[in-house]
Formats: C-alpha cells, structure tokens, sequence
C-alpha cells in the first residue's frame, strides 16, 4: 500500500499479518529467507534430478519434439520443418548440455512453489487489507507463467525452428545440440516471464508509476515497442514476430482493464473512507 493512502497516526490500528514476524531481528530475517531459499532451491535440485534420470526420454519428447513433423502444430497446420541433424562437437557436450536442460527444466517446473516460499517470506509483513488484495497471486502469476512456457514451446519454437533451419545460403546446417538448447531455452523461459505483464502492471499502479489513462495514452508506443522486443528474441521472420508481439499487445489490453478495476476499487475505498 502506497504511503500516502496510510493514516501514520492509525497504522497501528490496522491489523498486520504475522506481528510477531515483524519483531524479528535483521539477523533473524536473514535465516528465515535463508530456509525459504534453500527450500526453493532444492525443489529445483529435485526436479533437475529426475530431469536428468530420464534425459533420453526428456530429449527425445520434450527438447528435441518440435524439430521433428509429427509436433503437433505442424500437424494442425500442415507444414514441416526441413530435416537437420543435431552435432556435438566438444568432448562432453551431451553430458553438458542434459546438466542445463535438467536445471533449466527444474526451474520451469518448480516455478509455482518457488513464487510460494517468495510469498512465504513476505507475507508476515504485509497488512490484512493487503494480503486480502494479493489474495491468488501466487496461482495467477503461475497460470501466467505456465501459459507463455507453452506459448513459447508449441507456437514460437516450431515456427523459429522452420525459419532458422531452412535459411541457407549455400552452407549445411548442421547446428550443434548446444544452440539448440539455448535457442529453446531463448523461446521458452523468457517468454513464460513476458507473460507475468498484468501482474507487473498492477505493481507499477500500486506504487504510482502508470494508471489506465498512461497506458492508455502509450498503447501504441508499447506496440512497436513489443515489435522491438520480438524482432530481438526471434529470427528475422515477420510471422514470428507477429507471433510474440500479438499475444503482447493483448496481455496488455488487459492489463488496462485490470489497472482500471485497481483504480475503481481503490477509489471506492477512498471513498468509504471519506464518509
């Protein structure tokens, strides 16, 4: 809650969660996110492991997938990459690279308990009105995450893939498993954090830098500025960007609508309050 919405005179007055916590010493705070750390931690270290345990058939279903026809877009729209073949050319690159994709997997998956222990931590020194309003938040920004992981894997990567592997200017593809990896990494993770713009918008309300007018102002700024961005992180292909810079645009779209709910409820409350 912004400090000027707070009655300095009745903050006390308004219930906070977890007092006790708030009395804690600095020290004491830094063991308690020591322990939310480490259990976040190990949940990636969990994952990654099992990840790693069953790297043939991870490789083979999940990382390798959308460079082979049978990918489900490529069945829905009736197209196919061209065939390429995946090279290591350094000593232990395999092993290497199954060590990232288990880490990186870890990550991905363990994301949702991750922002659990982030919201752990936090939660004591929060007051009851604002625990009340990031009632949920936890499961939206992993619904959110979720949504733009898959976006990226199943609509960018196929299409990234198709440009990337069949451009040729008289030389053999033959990229290594490596660049792979980090271009699917490139077109997954970062994409699945875009994603979370709704949730950053109601932050950026809430501390007082945008309202629904200021973006409402700029929407045509923020779409070139999403052509920017998807001419940065995908290959120099109009349809991908499109791709990416569309979806963008209508995560922003709603995040006005949303920052236009904040501030009709907050007005309400000021409002109350006023009475």
């Amino acid at each position: 809650m912004p400090l000027d919405q707070i009655d300095v005179d009745k903050m006390d007055e308004v219930p906070r969660i977890g007092a006790e916590e708030a009395e804690m010493s600095f020290i004491e705070h830094l063991e308690e996110l020591r322990w939310h750390l480490i259990r976040a931690i190990s949940s990636i270290l969990v994952i990654a492991i099992a990840v790693f345990t069953f790297d043939k058939w991870v490789f083979k279903n999940i990382i390798l997938a959308p460079k082979e026809p049978g990918f489900p877009i490529y069945q829905l729209l009736g197209f196919a990459p061209p065939e390429f073949q995946l090279e290591t050319r350094v000593l232990g690159e395999q092993f290497i690279v199954s060590l990232k994709v288990s880490i990186i997997l870890g990550i991905i998956f363990a994301f949702p308990f991750i922002l659990w222990e982030i919201w752990r931590f936090i939660k004591p020194g929060l007051y009851a009105n604002e625990r009340k309003a990031a009632r949920g938040i936890v499961l939206v920004c992993s619904a959110l995450f979720a949504i733009g992981v898959a976006f990226g894997y199943f609509i960018i990567s196929p299409f990234a893939i198709t440009f990337l592997a069949g451009y040729n200017v008289g030389a053999v593809n033959a990229p290594t498993l490596d660049s792979y990896v980090n271009y699917m990494t490139m077109f997954t993770l970062p994409t699945g954090l875009i994603f979370e713009l709704p949730i950053v918008a109601i932050f950026l309300k809430r501390i007082g830098l945008i309202d629904q007018e200021f973006m409402r102002t700029y929407r045509k700024h923020a779409f070139v500025v999403f052509l920017v961005f998807a001419a940065i992180i995908t290959p120099p292909d109009v349809v991908t960007q499109f791709l990416i810079a569309t979806p963008l645009y209508i995560l922003y779209e709603i995040s006005i609508r949303v920052v236009g709910r904040v501030e009709k409820r907050e007005a309400k409350e000021e409002a109350k309050e006023a009475s």
